[in-house]
C-alpha cells in the first residue's frame, strides 16, 4: 500500500465531516459565505491530523526509520517533577526510567533512527498561528517529560538507543519554542535524512483540492 493509499482515507474522512458542518446563516454574509466561513474554520483545526498522518506515513517510506505513534505514553511523577524544576537544556542531559504513570500523553510520531541509533519523539503542530502563554507552558512541560523518559522508553520498545530527542514540529514556521527543540517544514528533509516534504505536500495538495471543491459546491 503506497503513501497516498494510507493518507487519502484520512483526508476523505475529514472532507466528509466538513461537508456535514452545521452553520448559522449570518444576515450580512448570507448562506454561501456563512457556510464557507464555518467550513474553513473547521478545516484549519482538522488539518493538524492530516499533517500528523502525512509526516508519519511519509517517514514510513524511509528505510532507516522504525515509525509508530503512542496514544498512552506514560509520564511518571518523577518526570513531572523534573520538568517543573529543570531547564530544557538540563532535561536534555537527564534520563529517568519509563514505566510508572501518573498521567499519559499522546505522541504523534515516534521514530527510531537505525542509522544513528537515536530514539526521537515529535509533537506535530500546523505552526501557522500563535499559542497563548498557558498553552506554551503545557507544550514545554510535556516536551521535557518526554525527553527525560524517551531513552528508557526506546529500551522498553526493545531498541538499543544511543541517544534520545524530543521535538515539536511547527510545520509552517511560527514557533512557540526555540531551536533546537523545534523544527519547521524547511528543516525536515535534512533532519530526517529523507525527502519527506514532497510527500507531505502531496497530501496537502489533495486536501486543498478536495476542500476547494467542497467550498465551490452549492449548499
Amino acid at each position: 500500500m503506497g503513501f497516498m493509499d494510507r493518507v487519502a482515507p484520512v483526508v476523505d474522512e475529514t472532507i466528509a465531516t466538513l461537508a456535514g458542518t452545521k452553520f448559522v446563516e449570518d444576515p450580512i454574509a448570507g448562506v454561501k459565505y456563512s457556510r464557507a466561513t464555518s467550513i474553513i474554520s473547521s478545516a484549519y483545526k482538522r488539518h493538524g491530523k492530516i499533517l500528523e498522518t502525512a509526516i508519519r506515513e511519509g517517514l514510513r517510506e524511509s528505510n532507516r526509520h522504525s515509525v509508530w505513534q503512542d496514544d498512552i505514553f506514560r509520564v511518571s511523577r518523577a518526570a513531572d517533577g523534573l520538568a517543573s524544576s529543570l531547564s530544557l537544556d538540563e532535561c536534555a542531559k537527564s534520563v529517568l526510567p519509563y514505566g510508572d504513570a501518573v498521567r499519559t500523553l499522546q505522541i504523534d510520531l515516534l521514530a527510531f533512527d537505525n542509522a544513528d541509533r537515536t530514539m526521537r519523539a515529535y509533537e506535530i503542530k500546523r505552526g501557522n498561528g500563535h499559542f497563548d502563554a498557558g498553552k506554551i507552558r503545557s507544550i514545554r512541560r510535556d516536551l521535557m517529560c518526554i525527553q527525560v523518559l524517551l531513552r528508557s522508553y526506546g529500551e522498553f520498545c526493545k531498541f538499543q538507543p544511543m541517544g534520545a530527542e524530543s521535538r515539536i514540529i511547527f510545520y509552517y514556521g511560527i514557533r512557540s519554542l526555540p531551536r533546537p527543540w523545534s523544527l519547521d517544514k524547511s528543516e525536515l528533509d535534512q533532519h530526517f535524512g529523507f525527502p519527506i516534504i514532497e510527500l507531505v505536500e502531496k497530501a496537502n495538495d489533495y486536501f486543498k483540492d478536495r476542500l476547494h471543491a467542497l467550498l465551490e459546491a452549492k449548499p
